[in-house]
């Protein structure tokens, strides 16, 4: 199972008003529990007795753009982490970074890689211009929804 479909499962469940649904393969058991506080419980089992409980937002988007900030840069639209993990800006060391301040990216542009669970997530843009500001450091953690970049759209 791969992680656009366990997003998928995700949305589903806290768009349909399931309070619970399970899933299990060879590999991964999946429990994902739409309580009152809109919190999403995962379980994932790497190995039959070695479980790992996961907190998870209610709909993680690829990445969530926010509002622009309030500074002098209020121009800028500020691309957000969709998870939380180890931010990379490059797909290994010996690599050239994805993105630098300058260049212009497109919609669906792939930015940088997130480590979560030693899973490698390449996170996509979701809107086009150009980067004004890389604000996180390279293998650094990011948290949910922390301003990754700064894209000046025009």
């Amino acid at each position: 199972m791969n992680k656009k479909e366990i997003e998928e499962l995700i949305k589903f469940v806290s768009k349909s008003g399931v309070s619970e649904i399970s899933l299990e393969t060879d590999t991964v058991k999946i429990t994902i529990k739409n309580a009152a506080p809109k919190v999403i419980e995962q379980v994932v089992t790497a190995a039959p007795m070695m479980q790992m409980p996961v907190q998870v937002a209610p709909s993680p988007a690829p990445v969530a753009v926010a509002a622009p900030a309030a500074t002098a840069e209020s121009n800028y639209i500020t691309v957000n982490s969709p998870m939380i993990g180890t931010f990379y800006r490059a797909s290994s060391p010996d690599k050239p970074n994805f993105v630098n301040v300058g260049d212009e990216i497109k919609v669906g542009h792939a930015v940088c890689i997130i480590e979560a669970m030693k899973l490698f997530n390449e996170i996509e843009a979701e809107v086009s211009g150009r980067i004004v500001k890389v604000l996180v450091d390279n293998s650094s953690p990011v948290e949910y929804d922390q301003p990754l970049f700064l894209v000046d759209p025009s």
